[in-house]
């Protein structure tokens, strides 16, 4: 319960670093570099400890892994809401089902396809209303409404392509680890220390942001008394939630089952849109809810928690009458 518990916690905190905007490449470098010292002197040894996994196979994941990072931050460059940026991304479980069918040549019954059915329509709803958000609160002309909605076209294939690629990292993470075993705390290692090198192409924006956290509003922190701009105060709070989150993500891989594992990620992603609302006050009508509940009803479908608790209540009954 510990590591599902972080789960939640971490995912749903990070959130308000976000508010300002175009700061997710600041957030994801502060986010990689905190993960990667603090690997390289408790999991590395520093430095002097060989790694499990060849070091060739976590360049192709963290690859991947950094790709997906900046792309969905950059969407939120893209008059992509936040809700809808997680919505979207939501629908992650259902693209590792397709890859796996045409990668790892996997069959699945017709609940799991129906499920499939339902989280597509829930993200082609709330998509659609979106989009009809967008073109409407652009009243400055004709062509300034089309140029919002051409750069939300470009934000929708962004959060397309991350979505596949990271359904196509976690098949690639999945044969690793039936090859070489399960080591999470060397994988949460190497996925954040081997793609620091790439932030050297985002340095510029990275400190055009270190600038304007600077010119933020002070905040006093509580019980230290030691004033910050309120902006470095919020990215600190999301690094250790977001650390928090993904150490929880880890560690579940390899000590729950896979059920366990995709029920608490998508329980984690459904409050986080509901905090995130709250936040931001974004527009949120009857059909985003309505997607929103399709996406969630899906994706529990395709874990089939409902067979899964109507086996273990039958367990308890054939237990209790022989007891």
């Amino acid at each position: 319960m510990r590591p599902a518990f972080a789960v939640g916690l971490g995912r749903i905190c990070p959130v308000p670093t976000l508010k300002h905007p175009g700061c997710g490449n600041i957030v994801t470098f502060a986010q990689f570099l905190f993960i990667a010292v603090e690997g390289f002197l408790f999991e590395a040894d520093l430095g002097r400890k060989p790694p499990s996994i060849p070091i060739r196979y976590y360049a192709v994941m963290v690859t991947m892994f950094f790709t997906v990072s900046v792309v969905n931050n950059y969407a939120l460059n893209l008059n992509i809401a936040m809700p809808l940026h997680m919505i979207f991304r939501s629908g992650s479980l259902i693209a590792n089902m397709i890859l796996g069918i045409i990668i790892l040549k996997k069959r699945y019954s017709i609940f799991k396809y129906t499920s499939i059915a339902l989280v597509s329509a829930g993200i082609f709803i709330c998509t659609f209303m979106s989009a009809k958000q967008v073109t409407s609160q652009s009243s400055v002309g004709e062509n300034d409404g089309f140029q919002a909605f051409a750069w939300w076209l470009l934000g929708i294939g962004a959060l397309t392509f991350a979505l596949l690629m990271s359904a196509r990292m976690g098949i690639f993470q999945e044969t690793l680890y039936k090859q070489f075993g399960k080591h999470s705390k060397e994988a949460l290692f190497y996925n954040h220390a081997l793609p620091l090198p790439g932030f050297i192409f985002l340095a510029s924006d990275i400190y055009d942001h270190a600038v304007l956290f600077n010119k933020s509003e002070l905040y006093q922190v509580p019980v230290v008394g030691v004033t910050v701009p309120i902006m470095w105060f919020y990215l600190l709070m999301n690094v250790i939630t977001q650390y928090v989150c993904i150490r929880g993500v880890f560690i579940l891989t390899t000590e729950c089952a896979s059920l366990t594992v995709t029920l608490v990620v998508t329980l984690r992603k459904f409050v986080s849109l509901i905090f995130s609302i709250l936040y931001f006050q974004n527009p949120f009508t009857l059909w985003h809810w309505l997607g929103t509940l399709f996406v969630f009803i899906g994706t529990l479908m395709y874990t089939e928690v409902w067979n899964n608790l109507g086996t273990t209540k039958s367990q308890q009954q054939k237990a209790d009458k022989k007891n």
